[in-house]
């Protein structure tokens, strides 16, 4: 019984030392998992605070990025806006522009325009002349930036990229668009910038030698999972930075930062706290330990330690993270003997050691004197009246920094009646720091927005005169001209245009440069100044070309008169470097009566009524009506049912033949152009030449008819009609064509078979070098070269001769009066001699009767062409007219016989 007593007493022993060392045990272990735990929240709040001071710095400096590419995206657009009204500047005109837009601060050093995305303009021009030529976008993506540049009209971002100086720039390409003749926006070309990257970053903060950051610069727009560094320490990826969004549009980039010293350096742990957590975990550990000492009243007191451990530690807890998290110095004052007491947190935020004695004047001493009034007037009030108050007051520390406060403090009375104040204090010095720079980046860009404002309105103004006369231009009529038809319905809104064009403008350029017809545009644009109303402009539109734009004029005043006197002014000569210098003026005027004419049929209306009066004889007047319209409406017809004809093979050939003049046999064909109309049928040339020579398609019709001509010639032989010779008419503009030879190389005739007329009225005394060049190459081919409607022109017998035609033929205005007029018949006569003298055939048109054709006959012409000996005819009636001649001269043979 004794050993089962002990084992029994044993076993109570180890079971009551388990019962204490267990809940001990887990007492204890609860505790450091406390601890622990308190730590680990102290540090994530640290490394929070750290955080949000990184991202406040971060999105300082990505704001400024932003504003600083923004910046310089609209002083490049500015100057689009000037290139896109001037689609032909000039190097010169560029480098003012460019001149002029850096004189705005920005970070561009250099600017490039490219027409077509060639580039062609640059500025400096020395140091990028070696890029003129090259694409404006060159691979890789190229293609694609081209793509958003030409159909998106986006904003191109490119870089940075190394630059030729060893520098990096970021690159800001532009489109540019212009109004053409049609008054549409059409893409011209780029614009690009080229933005120190060294400038960019310094300006927007990146580079700051007392910034407290390590930052780095990727290009997210990338797919790929690498991402490219443009600026700064890969390293700082791997940190886990705090990372921001710069977008530039095309272009996304990642701005990433941590602090300099790593985030260990900005959220250390409290030495203090985690003191007091040890402390507070050593006295739990020994009440636990005393508690299991007292065995006795353990069952008793069990629930009250229990309870009281939990709270204990829950007050451990909030009590850990709330000192650590605030950073907040505790003071309480004595408000009759003015001694301070400060905790050791107070102590640290003034830069003092513990053991410096406090008082009142001590801390007084150490407030900017600008602040104590306020702060202490805070103070009075909140003791007079037992409340609390806030102030903000800035505290000189002995070294030398200054910290700006944020107090809160509270007055009572305790139990002895004296008068305290309790309070703290925070340091607020990062606060008011950011918002002074917030607020001087808010002055900068508010100065800056003004600048671009400035050279915007600058900019604009440009956009919308011309530089030469400093009139308005054709962009500003436009808008002009639109707001003014868009006025409602009364007598003030009537309109009138008068389109000006300067007569022989061109001669004085050509001959005494341009310097003098800068000159007399200045002094045609001082003229028409100063004869228009108040209510009234002036815009030069072209070279040469000048608009009137007349509000609120009545019918009555006559702009016959307006006119006349518009050009009387223009006529007035100037005198330039000795030479007296005169221009005229053609004047189309057109009136906007029916309120809903639109503007650009205004200007449509004057132009036709321009072009009237150049064709008039020019240094006149023209007024657009209702005939004009018409006419302008018949042209725009027979031109639309031309180029229709064109595509439909509709210009067709058309053959008269000719006569040997003693034998009447036939001895050659000339192939005439008709046109056959789908409404009208058969059209002889006067119908469509003069429409077709404005189409520029006359070397189109000439080259179908000499193609049918030639098939024609062939089917002849095969019918054997013994027609050998067939002559064309080509036209000047067919004549210089480069790709006429090669279109004869291709053809299938025998030399001498062909033979190509020339009118007279080509002016070959002018061109006579030209000419003979060319039809030296065409007759290589085996062609004769004649000349067609002889007496009508300009050309020189002198030149004639040069040209070494084979045939003459003699226009039908020279033979209609040999008939009655013995004068006429001795001028064809000398025209045969000299072509008799120097070996060219004579042929003469217009025989209108068989009298004719003996006189001619008579005066030694070879070969007859005329009505009275046959008229032009289609291809079948051709033939059959031919084979019944032949029979015809047969049968004449044999009667003869």
């Amino acid at each position: 019984m004794a050993i089962k007593s002990k084992n029994t007493d044993g076993g109570s022993s180890l079971r009551s030392r388990l019962q204490i060392l267990i809940p001990s045990a887990i007492v204890l272990a609860g505790v450091a998992v406390s601890a622990l735990y308190a730590d680990l929240q102290q540090q994530r709040l640290s490394r929070e605070a750290a955080r949000n001071a990184v991202g406040e710095n971060l999105g300082l400096i990505r704001t400024k990025l932003e504003a600083n590419i923004n910046a310089n995206i609209k002083l490049l657009q500015g100057m689009v806006a000037v290139i896109g009204t001037e689609p032909y500047v000039t190097q010169k005109r560029f480098e003012a522009l460019a001149s002029s837009l850096l004189s705005t601060p920005s970070q561009i050093g250099n600017i490039v325009a490219a027409p077509n995305l060639i580039t062609s303009f640059v500025h400096p021009y020395e140091d990028n002349k070696s890029f003129i030529g090259n694409w404006i976008l060159p691979p890789p993506n190229g293609e694609e930036a081209v793509r958003q540049l030409r159909e998106e009209g986006k904003t191109i971002i490119s870089g940075p990229l190394p630059l030729k100086n060893g520098a990096m720039g970021l690159i800001i390409t532009l489109p540019v668009e212009m109004t053409n003749d049609d008054g549409k926006r059409v893409f011209w070309g780029g614009l690009a910038g080229v933005v120190d990257v060294t400038r960019l970053y310094d300006d927007s903060g990146l580079r700051a030698p007392d910034s407290p950051l390590a930052i780095t610069i990727t290009d997210d727009s990338q797919q790929t999972g690498n991402q490219a560094v443009i600026y700064g320490d890969s390293h700082v990826l791997t940190d886990d930075p705090v990372t921001m969004i710069v977008d530039l549009g095309n272009e996304k980039w990642a701005i990433s930062a941590v602090p300099k010293g790593g985030w260990h350096a900005m959220s250390r742990p409290d030495v203090l706290i985690r003191s007091m957590i040890a402390a507070m975990s050593a006295l739990i550990a020994g009440s636990v330990i005393w508690v299991a000492g007292l065995m006795r009243e353990r069952q008793r007191n069990y629930a009250a330690l229990r309870q009281r451990e939990e709270e204990l530690l829950a007050m451990s807890y909030r009590l850990g993270v709330a000192l650590e998290s605030s950073r907040i110095g505790v003071w309480e004052m004595d408000v009759g003997s003015d001694h301070l007491i400060w905790d050791e947190r107070l102590y640290n935020l003034y830069g003092l050691t513990p053991d410096t004695p406090i008082t009142g004047e001590t801390w007084r001493s150490m407030v900017d004197p600008e602040d104590v009034d306020a702060i202490e007037e805070g103070m009075r009030q909140a003791i007079e009246n037992q409340s609390s108050y806030t102030g903000r007051f800035r505290v000189i520390r002995p070294d030398g920094k200054i910290v700006h406060f944020r107090t809160v403090g509270t007055a009572f009375g305790d139990q002895k009646n004296k008068m305290l104040l309790l309070g703290v204090n925070w340091d607020v010095s990062a606060d008011v720091l950011l918002q002074e720079e917030l607020s001087q980046a808010q002055r900068e860009t508010a100065q800056r927005n003004e600048e671009l404002e400035t050279a915007r309105q600058r900019m604009e103004y440009n956009s919308l005169h011309d530089a030469l006369t400093g009139l308005p231009n054709r962009r500003y009529l436009d808008q002009r001209l639109e707001a003014l038809a868009a006025a409602p319905d009364r007598p003030e809104a009537r309109l009138t245009v008068l389109h000006m064009d300067l007569d022989r403008f061109k001669e004085i350029n050509d001959t005494l440069g341009h310097g003098a017809g800068d000159a007399i545009l200045r002094h045609v644009a001082q003229e028409l100044q100063s004869m228009v109303g108040e209510c009234d402009f002036v815009a030069r539109i072209g070279g040469d070309e000048f608009v009137i734009v007349c509000q609120g004029c009545d019918i009555s005043e006559g702009y016959e008169a307006m006119g006349s006197n518009l050009i009387s002014a223009v006529n007035r000569p100037i005198v330039y470097n000795g030479h007296e210098c005169r221009v005229g003026a053609s004047i189309g005027i057109a009136d906007r009566i029916e309120p809903e004419l639109t503007a650009e049929q205004l200007l449509v209306n004057a132009d036709i009524a321009l072009y009237e009066a150049k064709r008039r004889g020019r240094n006149r007047v023209e007024r657009f009506n209702d005939q004009l319209r018409a006419r302008t409406i018949n042209i725009k017809r027979t031109a639309d049912a031309i180029l229709r004809s064109l595509g439909d093979d509709d210009f067709i050939a058309w053959y008269q033949p000719q006569f040997d003049a003693r034998t009447l046999a036939i001895n050659g064909v000339e192939a005439l152009a008709r046109w056959h109309h789908p409404q009208k049928g058969i059209l002889a040339p006067n119908a469509f030449l003069e429409t077709a020579e404005n189409l520029n398609v006359v070397s189109q019709i000439d080259a179908s008819i000499l193609d049918q001509a030639l098939e024609q010639l062939a089917r002849w032989k095969t019918e054997g009609l013994g027609i050998e010779h067939v002559s064309v008419n080509i036209s000047a503009q067919r004549l210089f064509e480069d790709k006429l030879l090669d279109h004869l190389a291709k053809l299938d005739f025998k030399p001498g078979s062909l033979s190509f007329e020339l009118l007279e009225s080509i002016s070959f005394d002018d061109k006579a070098d030209a000419v003979a060049e060319s039809l030296e190459r065409i007759r290589t081919q085996g062609i004769a070269i004649e000349i067609d409607d002889f007496g009508t022109g300009y050309a020189s017998i002198l030149s004639l001769i040069k040209l070494s035609p084979s045939r003459l033929k003699i226009d039908r205005q020279l033979v209609a009066p040999i008939v009655t007029s013995p004068a006429q018949r001795k001028l064809i006569s000398s025209i045969v001699d000299i072509g008799r003298s120097y070996g060219i055939g004579i042929v003469a048109e217009g025989v209108e009767t068989m009298e004719h054709a003996a006189i001619l006959r008579d005066l030694g012409c070879q070969t007859l062409q005329g009505y009275a000996l046959a008229r032009p005819m289609s291809p079948d009636n051709f033939i059959d007219f031919a084979r019944k001649h032949a029979l015809q001269r047969e049968d004449l043979l044999r009667r003869s016989a």
